[in-house]
């Protein structure tokens, strides 16, 4: 059986233009807060391992954001970094209201949000990078674009592995800094590419259904481990103890879908037969139906849901 998404669907959440991720010194981390929680958090800190806090908008760029450092009895220290390390400013404010209104001019993008403290320009000595040979970034380059349109990576695990990839016994053509490097580049070329996009995308469409699942009890995870085999022996650990049945794409369906294939689906219920498992299956396929998804399965528990017809613009949120 097959299903056709609708002409028209009713567009869903945009990404908002103001969202953030604050990461405090004790590694908290609070992606998309109110800005109640930037006002809570800064008026925290000062006590020890609880000094400082780092506001980035989503999707993070390596050189835009800003942080605050207070240590009890001295000034908050509120710095930014606008695009590189040379244009890094510092200023002290003397209460965390003060610091409050200006990182939230800065998370609003207001005109002339700087305005008011005396900012002073630190100097940051510039790291040099030795250039990689032509060959291994022509290899290195087509590899970490592919990572960056499957879209589930952040910048540290796609540095990670860009250093890791192309090794061979003890050769070792990349670095980590010049792994970092490309990656940064690479990043901000895409960021850039979906700075186009408008509305709301298949894979954020996808990720909707799968929150409805996983709210109804069926364990709905997206870019679950590396393969089928791993993916089932973990998925009954990764819901609610008391999950009736499962559904996952594994990072190999997410290539797939990338490159312009359908994304396949795997799903089953938890200890049941197959009449149970192909129920679980009509819930996902109702699910994709109801953001306006295309399907086709053959209505078994042994078959995967096939996801077509998918434009997949994965957003970055690293």
């Amino acid at each position: 059986m097959a299903r056709r998404a609708p002409l028209s669907v009713a567009c869903g959440t945009v990404l908002s233009m103001m969202a953030i991720r604050i990461q405090t010194e004790r590694g908290e981390s609070y992606e998309r807060p109110a800005l109640g929680m930037l006002s809570q958090l800064a008026g925290r800190i000062g006590g020890d391992e609880d000094r400082f806090l780092v506001v980035e908008r989503i999707p993070s760029d390596p050189d835009v954001y800003i942080q605050v450092w207070h240590a009890e009895g001295g000034d908050y220290q509120l710095e930014h970094r606008a695009g590189a390390p040379e244009r890094h400013f510092r200023t002290d404010l003397a209460t965390s209201a003060e610091v409050v209104e200006v990182m939230a001019r800065w998370v609003r993008q207001e005109k002339g949000w700087d305005f008011g403290p005396a900012w002073e320009r630190l100097d940051f000595p510039a790291e040099e990078v030795p250039p990689l040979a032509p060959e291994v970034e022509r290899e290195l380059t087509g590899l970490v674009r592919e990572w960056l349109v499957c879209g589930y990576d952040g910048r540290a695990t796609l540095a990670e592995n860009a250093e890791h990839v192309l090794r061979e016994g003890d050769e070792r053509p990349v670095s980590r800094a010049q792994a970092e490097h490309l990656v940064d580049r690479l990043w901000r070329e895409r960021v850039a590419e979906q700075a186009g996009w408008e509305g709301e995308t298949d894979p954020e469409r996808l990720a909707r259904a799968f929150a409805a699942l996983d709210a109804s009890g069926i364990t709905a995870r997206e870019n679950f481990f590396c393969c089928r085999t791993c993916g089932v022996s973990a998925i009954r650990e990764a819901g609610a103890p008391d999950a009736r049945g499962f559904v996952f794409f594994h990072a190999q369906c997410v290539e797939g879908a990338a490159g312009g294939g359908d994304l396949y689906l795997l799903h089953g219920a938890f200890g049941r037969g197959d009449e149970h498992g192909a129920r679980v299956g009509r819930e996902v396929a109702a699910a994709l139906d109801a953001v306006g998804l295309a399907w086709t399965w053959d209505g078994t528990a042994h078959d995967a849901i096939r996801v077509t017809g998918m434009d997949w613009r994965k957003r970055l949120a690293g």
